[in-house]
């Protein structure tokens, strides 16, 4: 319980800059399908794409931040 305690102060910070390295991963992620796929239009290009590189970077990054964050919310609402 001593390392709860310890951490409490830092909490909200860590949020914080969780949050926001979340939000900056997700919007800087390509969309791959168009506008035109929701009104019907042919868009074969994006039936199957593969993530590659800094792309695949990206897409783990966001997933990984998410999960830390869903975890710094639920100790700082155990303390």
């Amino acid at each position: 319980m001593e390392i709860i305690q310890t951490i409490q102060p830092a909490l909200p910070y860590v949020q914080i800059v969780l949050s926001i390295l979340l939000i900056a991963a997700i919007l800087l992620q390509q969309r791959g399908s168009s506008l035109g796929g929701a009104f019907g239009g042919d868009n074969f290009s994006s039936a199957f794409h593969k993530r590659r590189g800094s792309e695949l970077f990206l897409f783990q990054f966001s997933i990984g931040a998410a999960i830390l964050f869903v975890l710094a919310t639920f100790l700082n609402m155990l303390v």
